[in-house]
């Protein structure tokens, strides 16, 4: 972007802008506790909410997508694309039986030239919208990630497209999102922060002690920044010695606050295209009730929780002692926020049950067996490693052309069903991750979720529902799925989005 269109970008600030204490500065800051909780509270982020109607059910809503230069507390100034001028965009709040009505609006300049390789990204200004994890119809103007909202051909107008959700009556609530989702273009639109929070709400959260908890939404983004913009994903190593930048709800670890035994409701969601987290808040009892929007029958206790990319979970976060600690993402990455706890203590209780979803399946009458492989520096041109989904249901090879050979095997077509599924059968699958490489391969499936039985082929003592689960270099995951009620092409993919852009991806079509 030249310097003159940068100038000319719509230019706005996100709702808490005016909130710029980074969590380390708000801790010197503070000189006491109490003082922490009182300038913590005033202004720890929270995404806008978006309702929808009591009476009618229906939340009919906008989504603008445009460049928009941020001020983001602890990074600066920074020029990225975003839903409706902030990261992230604005939680929507549905409840089953209800429709998401959401006009998109593509503000984006127009694409720069094609590419002939669809597995090469390109079209960084077309997007379309995928309610990751949400049960339903994945056609027609609904979660169709077929679809392309490409922007105006003339710059400086916009293109408008509608998306229509009926949420079923009998969706489980829990904690989604949105996320851009065109091929191609996905990796480098969720790097920018083109994500937002779905939240349907329901059952679980008139258990009366969540409902007496304090909801947060923590949705963490995550930036690669050169010279104050997200770059576009045009070579493969465009990301490779960029540091990553996190963010929850647009700010660099900000400071939360919880007083001695107070129990809050935490919506954590990972809006990264590349990073799986490992959860760890020190001196404070986390109780997990849902993984993946789904609830468990009761809370189970943890002292960690493994999130991979496009991952959820729901946890209950009982106060300790008084002092100030940190929710860390993992061993050598810096805190995601920094939690103060302070104040009166309060005497909170946690609910010995739930209205879950029971974590079973009948036994299997079909298996498959699909092997996410990964080779560097096979192909020619900016984009030389290969990303296959191979084993049953494996895209042909396409061609054998110079300098592409048999890695063309196993890639992405738009044209190839690679799972056809028939809806009711119970099949067991094993997703082999074949790695050559150090690659983690985070595993998505649309529309339905799985349920995880085994890891590296050792039974888990309690299964759990996902729709998203990480698959570590030579390692595996056995998985049931029973997919119900919708009919229609889908997919499945590596959610490490760089992956999936350059070719880990299938097609599945659920069939009667």
């Amino acid at each position: 972007m030249t310097s003159l269109a940068r100038r000319d970008v719509l230019k706005c600030l996100p709702a808490v802008a005016g909130a710029t204490v980074t969590g380390t500065a708000a801790a010197r800051a503070a000189t006491s506790h109490a003082a922490a909780r009182s300038a913590a509270d005033a202004w720890f982020p929270q995404p806008q909410t978006r309702r929808a109607d009591p009476d009618t059910g229906r939340l009919a809503t906008r989504l603008t997508v445009a460049f928009t230069e941020l001020a983001v507390p602890g990074v600066g100034s920074v020029l990225t694309r975003t839903y409706e001028g902030s990261v992230p965009g604005p939680t929507l709040r549905v409840r089953p039986g209800g429709t998401l009505e959401i006009t998109q609006v593509n503000a984006l300049p127009p694409n720069a030239a094609t590419h002939q390789d669809i597995n090469v990204p390109h079209h960084f200004n077309t997007f379309n919208l995928h309610t990751h994890g949400m049960h339903v119809d994945p056609e027609g103007g609904s979660d169709n990630v077929f679809r392309a909202f490409e922007p105006a051909a003339t710059p400086g107008e916009t293109t408008t497209y509608c998306t229509t959700v009926d949420v079923p009556a009998d969706h489980p609530a829990g904690t989604f999102w949105y996320h851009p989702h065109h091929h191609g273009s996905a990796a480098t639109q969720v790097l920018n922060g083109m994500a937002g929070v779905i939240v349907v709400e329901g059952d679980v959260d008139e258990v009366p002690e969540i409902a007496a908890a304090r909801e947060v939404v923590l949705c963490v983004s995550e930036l690669k920044l050169s010279g104050g913009r997200v770059p576009d994903l045009t070579s493969h190593g465009a990301f490779d010695d960029l540091a990553s930048i996190f963010l929850v709800n647009g700010v660099k670890q900000p400071v939360l606050t919880i007083a001695p035994g107070e129990v809050q409701r935490w919506r954590v969601v990972n809006a990264g295209a590349l990073t799986a987290h490992f959860l760890h808040l020190s001196g404070q009892e986390m109780h997990q009730i849902a993984c993946d929007g789904i609830t468990f029958m009761s809370p189970v206790p943890t002292t960690g929780v493994t999130l991979p990319t496009g991952g959820r979970v729901d946890l209950l976060v009982r106060g300790g002692e008084p002092g100030t600690y940190s929710l860390s993402a993992g061993p050598a990455s810096p805190p995601l926020l920094t939690l103060v706890v302070t104040g009166e203590p309060r005497a909170m209780a946690l609910p010995t049950s739930l209205p879950g979803k029971v974590a079973s399946l009948p036994a299997p009458t079909r298996t498959r067996v699909l092997t996410f492989r990964s080779y560097d520096h096979v192909l020619s041109g900016a984009f030389p490693n290969a990303y296959r989904i191979l084993g049953d249901g494996e895209t042909p090879a396409a061609d054998r052309r110079a300098g592409r050979g048999d890695h063309a095997w196993g890639r992405f077509s738009p044209d190839y069903v690679n799972q056809r599924v028939r809806l009711g059968e119970v099949e067991e699958w094993t997703i082999v991750n074949d790695a050559h490489t150090h690659n983690h391969h985070p595993f998505h499936l649309h529309t339905n979720h799985f349920l995880l039985t085994a890891v590296d082929n050792r039974p888990l003592a309690t299964p759990v529902w996902h729709d998203t689960v990480n698959v570590p270099p030579k390692g595996s995951v056995t998985l049931r799925v029973r997919a119900e009620d919708f009919t229609g092409r889908s997919m499945l993919h590596c959610h490490q989005l760089q992956h999936g852009d350059e070719g880990m991806m299938q097609i599945v079509d659920y069939v009667r």
